[in-house]
């Protein structure tokens, strides 16, 4: 508590856990925040990000009050429910936050770590040289494979298809595009919905493919994503074929759950691979 009064400046009235390490915290000022406690550089990394997609024009992202060693303290999201026209903001808002772009594939928020976090997966955020095919394979896919059978969570014929689908990366990643500006960890439960509309929470951001966070958005489902897909594509339309890329895109995230919560992924994981290479033909 007495940590708190020190970072804040002010009493605490009241806390109230909100999972995941963060509390909203009322203050003897009347003012409401989130705080977050989590390892230092976990803190930098989202901190980092959290700044990063705060751009004109894209989605509403909390302001980061004070972060300092194992604390971040970011201004409250008003509670609210989604709807079709702010499904549709959304959609617009997160086109125009990826055509802000990054320095490079793999490319962390200015000021951020190179050792990042996706949840509590540790994530290393180096620029990379190389094409978005061969970045993914190398710095995304094979080190997560590589940890889930070290780990046991994967024997290691359950990991062929995604070892063959990093073999024909080049062919089944599509057109050439620029790196794009991405949450990173685009799940719905990183989605919350206010009366003002959609905000976003919780990033893994660094430099990727946008088609990423779309295919990311709706791997567990999310409110009214067609709408926020259509509203995407009348700012930024996606290449052609981007549907049967979905499942690409999803094994990332796929075996980052592999590697945090265990087998229940893998054949999750694996059928994703496979939908990755039949659309390959």
């Amino acid at each position: 508590m007495n940590v708190l009064v020190n970072v804040l400046g002010c009493a605490v009235r009241r806390q109230v856990a909100l999972g995941g390490g963060a509390a909203r915290v009322e203050l003897a000022d009347g003012r409401t925040v989130v705080v977050k406690r989590a390892e230092a550089s976990a803190v930098a990394a989202e901190a980092a990000g959290l700044r990063w997609l705060r751009v004109p024009g894209g989605p509403a992202v909390p302001e980061v009050l004070d972060d300092r060693a194992e604390l971040l303290v970011t201004e409250l999201v008003p509670a609210g429910a989604p709807d079709p026209a702010s499904a549709a903001e959304l959609g617009r808002r997160l086109a125009t936050l990826h055509g802000c772009g990054a320095a490079a594939f793999g490319a962390g928020p200015p000021g951020g770590p190179e050792r990042a976090w996706i949840g509590r997966a540790p994530m290393h955020n180096t620029p990379s040289r190389a094409p978005w095919a061969e970045w993914y394979a190398t710095d995304r896919l094979l080190p997560y494979l590589r940890q889930a059978r070290d780990a046991g969570d994967l024997a290691v014929e359950e990991g062929v298809e995604v070892e063959r689908v990093c073999a024909r990366l080049p062919e089944l990643a599509g057109p050439a595009e620029p790196p794009a500006r991405l949450h990173g960890d685009l799940w719905s439960g990183n989605v919350l919905w206010s009366a003002e509309g959609a905000w976003l929470i919780d990033p893994a951001a660094h430099g990727g493919h946008r088609e990423t966070d779309l295919a990311m958005l709706a791997l567990f489902g999310s409110p009214h994503l067609a709408t926020v897909l259509d509203a995407y594509q009348e700012v930024a339309p996606l290449a052609a074929g981007w549907p049967a890329r979905v499942p690409l895109h999803q094994l990332f995230p796929l075996l980052v759950h592999v590697v945090l919560f265990g087998r229940s992924y893998a054949g999750q994981l694996r059928a994703a691979a496979r939908s990755a290479l039949r659309a390959a033909g």
